[in-house]
């Protein structure tokens, strides 16, 4: 891919999901694989769009918010009443077998 056709792309990507007929405004390898074969007439693979942003400068990106739904005092009360009952009640390692062909004693 030239400068100008990355320009290009970086002019469509610009423009946002939504643009191309995306339902949601997440970027991914396979969409943007989508839009170059679209608007460039090019065939990479998914791993050549990631060469290609990675060179470039671009990188994947995490999510810089948390659900609206979470609800922290919800979220701290689990952590301290529940988890300690969830992670207790594991079975005990101890002397015998597990196995149901094995009698328990000789």
């Amino acid at each position: 891919m030239t400068d100008a056709q990355f320009a290009v792309l970086e002019d469509e990507l610009g423009k946002g999901p939504s643009a191309h007929s995306f339902k949601d405004e997440r970027w991914t390898l396979v969409r943007v694989q989508a839009v170059i074969r679209r608007r460039l007439c090019l065939m990479p693979s998914v791993a050549t769009v990631w060469r290609l942003l990675k060179r470039h400068g671009w990188s994947w990106q995490a999510l810089a918010r948390r659900a609206l739904e979470r609800d922290e005092d919800a979220v701290e009360l689990w952590k301290k009443e529940v988890w300690p009952r969830v992670k207790a009640s594991r079975r005990r390692v101890g002397a015998g077998s597990s196995s149901r062909t094995r009698p328990d004693s000789p």
